[in-house]
């Protein structure tokens, strides 16, 4: 897929996991609803983790993706919801483990919980798949 990712001036250039734009050709649109840290057997894993919790929701959003016949560097946007504004660098830093340097645009946003008490993170993606 042709992706690419725009700094434009006048804007903050990010120094997190994340680019300001992205623009991609046309393609297959997949979106994939908000993944967290529970395995194919509905366990939660990495309870207490944020470093657990956010690479166990990436690998969900990869398979996700991958079963729609494209890859993480597919994703051009995605949407995480922390129980802690404090957990930004931890998530960051596996965000940069698991995607390199290329990063989709993406939002970070605190929320006062999400489904299940023990769970930390919640991610939705969104991929543009060439055809």
């Amino acid at each position: 897929m042709a992706k690419e990712r725009l700094y434009p001036n006048g804007m903050w250039k990010p120094r997190g996991s994340y680019s300001q734009v992205v623009i991609t050709d046309p393609g297959r649109m997949v979106f994939l609803a908000g993944q967290v840290a529970v395995d194919e057997e509905g366990k939660i894993i990495g309870v207490g983790d944020i470093r657990a919790q956010t690479i166990q929701a990436l690998q969900n959003i990869k398979r996700g993706v991958e079963a729609a016949g494209g890859t993480l560097g597919d994703i051009v946007t995605m949407t995480v919801f922390t129980t802690d504004a404090r957990y930004h660098s931890d998530v960051n830093e596996v965000r940069r483990e698991v995607f390199g340097s290329d990063f989709p645009a993406s939002t970070m946003v605190q929320v006062v919980a999400l489904a299940r008490p023990e769970l930390l993170i919640e991610i939705n993606a969104t991929a543009i798949i060439s055809k």
